[in-house]
């Protein structure tokens, strides 16, 4: 079973809806490997996802320590720090340093440098990957999105933790050149995995009747609402 540090265990030991209000975005790791078997049971439930006709035109790019994984991080370690830099600097994130340490924004940023400083050394990248079948689509990330949330779940009920991030279009490519990846195969998503430094928990959000409309749009649902303790986001 998975323990209250995080350590893996049981897939069936972790239920299902605790798995999706306690899924954070976890951005710091331990250098551990995943072990094998860890792994593939991830994978295996994300390609458990729905998708278009059922046609799968989802993959998995898996990077660890191979020689060309070794250079794919390093290619996303620059383009990593280059999109935080940029994104620090347009969100405020430096005023709100300076001025409360202690913010939540403020520590956020702390672990965004933290993570983009570590890049290189996160134990497993997954590059999530779309096989088009037809001309490009805004609803073609349905065929994609489902299976990279499944493998965030996966690896939350084994005790691991994941992020989710579009950092990797910078070095686009020069990751297609260096992984063979052909010209018809979008890349979707670039998500990194390894044994949290910390825990998981309750995510903060804001209030549900904040995004939950009934009958049209910006009347609130009368009947949702959060179950009692739910903390809620501070900033947005």
């Amino acid at each position: 079973m998975v323990d209250s540090s995080g350590h893996r265990g049981d897939l069936s030991a972790l239920p299902l809806l605790e798995g999706l209000a306690t899924t954070r975005t976890i951005r710091r790791y331990h250098d551990e490997p995943i072990p094998d078997d860890d792994l593939s049971a991830i994978l295996w439930h994300a390609t458990r996802a729905p998708s278009g006709s059922n046609r799968q035109p989802f993959r998995f790019v898996v990077l660890r320590d191979g020689v060309r994984a070794t250079e794919a991080k390093a290619l996303l370690g620059e383009s990593f720090r280059r999109g935080w830099q940029a994104k620090r600097d347009a969100d405020g994130y430096v005023g709100a340093v300076e001025a409360d340490v202690d913010s939540p924004k403020a520590r956020t940023a702390a672990t965004m440098q933290y993570y983009v400083d570590h890049i290189e050394h996160v134990p497993v990248v997954v590059l999530a990957c779309l096989v088009r079948y037809r001309p490009p689509s805004p609803s073609e990330g349905a065929s994609v999105y489902p299976a990279c949330q499944n493998l965030l779940l996966a690896a939350r009920a084994l005790g691991y933790g994941g992020a989710l991030t579009m950092w990797h279009q910078m070095v686009e490519s020069e990751l297609r050149e260096l992984l063979g990846i052909p010209h018809e195969v979008v890349l979707s998503a670039c998500i990194t995995l390894g044994r949290p430094v910390g825990r998981h928990g309750p995510v903060r959000r804001r209030p549900v009747n904040e995004l939950v409309y009934e009958d049209r749009w910006d009347v609130p649902a009368a009947w949702v609402h959060d179950p009692v303790g739910t903390a809620h986001t501070r900033w947005k």
